[in-house]
């Protein structure tokens, strides 16, 4: 269901690098075994008060034509943190696995790869390129499951569905029968969006508007009657080719310059068909001359005037966009050929008034990219109406919900605007259309079951050559999945699981996909195919635009997780989901992830150094910093329920970063060290090893959703020190509940502590600034109100330890002197008192020699960045690091700027 695209070539060349890993991702691929035949990823059997509870996500099916991109990668990583976070929770989870026969795109491939070997599917029949299709999805279908798996999502992969499995097709069929006879399918001939290149129909929501620079040409019609005081009419047309096929010109009722001509005839130039000049209400009168010219077989609106006005219907081009026959020279041309040839003809009689510049927007296939043709066709349709009421009302009264919210009025925008559906393709790959005909007696109908003659008069039945339309079969992923048929809508996983929580997916296919999930799975379950909707955001590049080869800007989960780790590149993915439409790509933020994988392992690493004689045990908060911890602990788990809970990853994935790194690692195992040294005493050793384990073996709980393969390795390495009871995998344990924590929350410990860090991190900041040794004793004045000072008195001892001071004066305020350093704080002022400790005239020197250096870079960087030529030439992800470049220079120097200040 992805439209992403890649050459053959391309997708081998991925088939191959595949098989390349980093040696950190064979540690993960050999953990993901270790859980798949654990057998962790079918169906759990939940716990706790959930225990009894579903809890189920369907993936969008991703094409068997495609590779992992960035939009699947993100979009993976949501689903699998949300079921894993679910899985913890105590509810039966699954996530449903499976891919998409994906009808045009997969025909293309298929077709491009004969036709590299010499062969045409005209060639060999459409058995053995069906055959052929079957094949290529065992070579390419599996290539994205197995990289889904590389990523370590925990799917049901022991279920996997396809949509043309034989259960899937039959529910494909199943529903056509029944909307056929409940008057819901119709064949007619309508005008639809044709791709010459396919020779297919194509639904509107699958068209694609590109800008181009054309014309607007005008054309003289003479009148019938015409006369010396007006001999001709002018049209202004963007397509000139389709006057062949005029059969009406209309103007606005509005415009009363031109109503005395209504009812009056135009004799058609080069055909010489005479046609009427009528009024309808589609008409701009304000666009070219306000005579528009109406070809009913090739535009839409020109469509429904002419049913209006009982217009002839005439159909100028084949299925390939070549002139048809009866046109004399004209017939045989491409539109192209035929625009060239009849504007000639035009100026040549003096019809061609003038030619203007027009920029407007065209049609295109989203899967070849050739011009659509509107084209009247015989189609199979479907009868939306009676489908999207309901559609919604279930999202009008809440029982489905959007996020972020604003989607919903899109949805529902979308259904509003809903004309009915174009479901019939004429391809070979894809579910069959299972109308029968007997040409003996006339007989027709939809089966279920393939019949064997007419149940009419005995003869021999075709069947309809066309194919459905992939949305078709995709619209009922949800249950079709699950085990619906129309006999027995209660199976039994239907019955447990039905409706899904969540579904996950891109924007661009709201129309296409989730609409019709949601009209299908009210018409054929009774129910909802799905409780809540995330709208991801789209990936773009770091230049801000789409992703693609064609421009450079391009980014390959594959190559992200052998340089960051599977961990790395999900963390960093999460971290930049936002509610916004768009995410523009950083690549920095998944080194800062990296990063953050090796402080949760190093983290890791020195509590396990220190858990000699180790007892297992409840946690106990003995000091200030344990008291400060515990309740900080309580408010992560609260605010991660709440960011999973609104599915705002950036928050989640922001709440645990700062937890782990500045809380726990920067503070709270900073404050331990002196707890767990030689001589220390031992109850307290043991108090503050305990307190260590459980704030690390919750905090690898809240982070395995989003970081599964780092905090398993951690869970393993606990173990060790844990009662056996606790189980195999860190997957299977409990999910931290915030009520469980609760008595730890201290309000009162939360300020006494960070007062503390303020000041240790002011003396701190100081040093690094003025290049001061940590050995160096302070003098250090501490303003703050009397209960902070109260609190900072009892820590006293603590504090200048940790921070080096000699003097500490607690006050109320103090008065700003000379070479002393103020640092603001939330809770605090600090003062540090430099006398003898700084060459005040030497670092004010350096820092002015800093300031010119970098101040060049500023100067260099915003000429570089403002050179269109430059800009033009360099690559997109060479561009976006001059870009960050120059704006860490600015932030230098404006640091530099202060620190001069102070100097002055």
């Amino acid at each position: 269901m992805s439209n992403q695209q890649h050459s053959v070539s391309h997708d081998e060349q991925h088939c191959a690098d595949s098989k390349e890993q980093a040696p950190e991702q064979s540690l993960e691929q050999k953990r993901f075994l270790e859980w798949k035949n654990a057998g962790l990823f079918s169906r759990s059997k939940g716990f706790g008060t959930h225990g009894n509870q579903p809890f189920t996500v369907v993936i969008p099916p991703p094409n068997i034509t495609g590779m992992l991109h960035m939009g699947h990668a993100l979009n993976d990583t949501i689903q699998d943190a949300l079921i894993r976070r679910a899985r913890m929770q105590g509810y039966q989870t699954r996530w449903v696995l499976g891919t998409d026969h994906a009808g045009i795109a997969t025909q293309t491939k298929v077709d491009k790869k004969l036709a590299s070997e010499g062969i045409s599917r005209l060639d060999i029949g459409r058995e053995a390129f069906i055959e052929k299709c079957f094949e290529w999805r065992e070579v390419y279908g599996r290539t994205i499951v197995e990289q889904i798996k590389g990523m370590g999502c925990s799917c049901d992969y022991d279920n996997e569905n396809f949509t043309l499995d034989e259960h899937y097709a039959r529910c494909v069929r199943e529903v056509f029968a029944n909307w056929y006879h409940d008057k819901l399918i119709y064949r007619g001939k309508r005008i639809v969006n044709w791709c010459p290149h396919c020779t297919t129909a194509i639904a509107d929501d699958e068209a694609e508007y590109v800008e181009e620079d054309g014309h607007l040409w005008y054309l003289r019609y003479p009148l019938a009657d015409a006369s010396a005081d007006e001999p001709y009419i002018v049209v202004a047309t963007t397509r000139p080719e389709t006057m062949l096929g005029d059969t009406g010109v209309a103007v606005s009722p509005r415009d009363e310059s031109k109503q005395h001509l209504v009812g009056k005839m135009v004799k058609l130039p080069l055909v010489e068909r005479e046609i009427p000049i009528f009024a309808d209400w589609h008409v701009d009168e304000n666009f070219g001359t306000g005579f528009v010219k109406v070809t009913p077989s090739h535009d839409p609106n020109d469509w429904a005037m002419g049913e209006a006005h009982q217009l002839e219907r005439i159909n100028i081009f084949d299925e390939t966009a070549h002139v048809v026959d009866g046109y004399g020279r004209f017939s045989g041309m491409t539109r192209d050929e035929a625009r060239e040839a009849i504007v000639a003809a035009f100026d040549k009689l003096g019809l061609l008034e003038k030619v203007e510049d027009h920029h407007h927007s065209v049609m295109t296939c989203y899967r070849c990219h050739t011009k659509l043709e509107p084209w009247e066709s015989e189609q199979w349709f479907v009868r939306v109406d009676p489908l999207k009421q309901d559609a919604a009302r279930v999202v009008e009264d809440g029982a489905i919900q959007f996020y972020p919210s604003r989607w919903k009025h899109v949805y529902l925008d979308w259904l509003a605007n809903l004309k009915d559906w174009c479901i019939s393709r004429q391809l070979w790959w894809g579910h069959r259309i299972p109308m029968y005909y007997c040409d003996a007696c006339g007989f027709e109908d939809a089966f279920v079951d393939e019949p064997s003659c007419c149940p009419q008069c005995g003869s021999a039945l075709r069947q309809d050559t066309d194919v459905l339309d992939t949305w078709f079969s995709s619209q009922l992923w949800p249950f079709a999945t699950l085990g619906w048929n129309a006999k027995d809508q209660q199976g039994s996983e239907l019955a447990f699981a039905y409706p899904t929580q969540v579904l996950s997916t891109a924007r661009d296919i709201m129309g296409l996909w989730v609409a019709r999930m949601v009209m299908s799975s009210l018409y054929c379950t009774g129910k909802i195919p799905f409780e809540k909707v995330i709208i991801h955001p789209t990936v773009m590049g770091a230049d801000g635009k789409p992703m693609s080869k064609s421009r450079g800007n391009g980014v390959d989960p594959l190559r992200l997780m052998k340089d960051y780790g599977a961990d790395g590149m999900r963390f960093g993915l999460l971290s930049q989901v936002s509610g916004a439409q768009d995410l523009r790509f950083n690549e920095a933020q998944l080194e800062g992830s990296r990063n953050f994988a090796n402080k949760i392992r190093n983290a890791a690493r020195f509590v396990a150094m220190h858990l000699d004689n180790y007892t297992p045990g409840a946690p106990e908060a003995r000091t200030l910093a344990d008291k400060w911890m515990l309740s900080r602990l309580y408010h992560l788990v609260k605010d991660v329920d709440a960011a999973f809970d609104s599915f705002e990853f950036a928050d989640l994935t922001r709440s645990l970063y700062s937890f782990f790194w500045n809380e726990f690692c920067d503070w709270y195992i900073e404050f331990s060290k002196s707890r767990l040294s030689d001589g220390a005493p031992a109850d307290d050793k043991v108090a503050c090893q305990r307190n260590l384990v459980f704030v690390l073996s919750q905090s690898i709980r809240l982070l395995a959703p989003l970081m599964p393969f780092i905090t398993e390795d951690i869970y393993q390495e606990l173990r060790a020190y844990q009662p056996e009871q606790e189980p195999a995998f860190l997957m299977s344990c409990s999910w931290p509940e915030a009520d469980q924590f609760k008595q730890f929350d201290c309000a009162d410990a939360e300020h006494a502590f960070a007062s503390l860090c303020e000041v240790i991190g002011a003396c701190r900041s100081t040093r690094a600034r003025y290049g001061l040794s940590p050995k160096t004793a302070l003098t250090v004045s501490v303003a703050a109100d009397k209960a902070v000072q109260h609190s900072l008195e009892q820590q006293q001892m603590l504090l200048c330890a940790m921070a080096h001071i000699d003097k500490l004066c607690l006050c109320d305020s103090v008065s700003k002197e000379k070479e002393v350093c103020s640092v603001m704080g939330h809770y605090t002022e600090t003062c540090i008192n430099l006398h003898g400790l700084v060459d005040f005239a030497a670092e004010l020197a350096r820092l002015n020699k800093e300031y010119k250096k970098v101040e060049s870079d500023v100067l260099k960087f915003s000429k570089k960045l403002s050179n269109e030529a430059y800009l033009s030439k360099a690559a997109p992800d060479i561009i976006a690091k001059d870009r960050q470049k120059l704006e860490d220079a600015r932030k230098k120097l404006a640091s530099l700027e202060e620190q001069r200040a102070l100097l002055a």
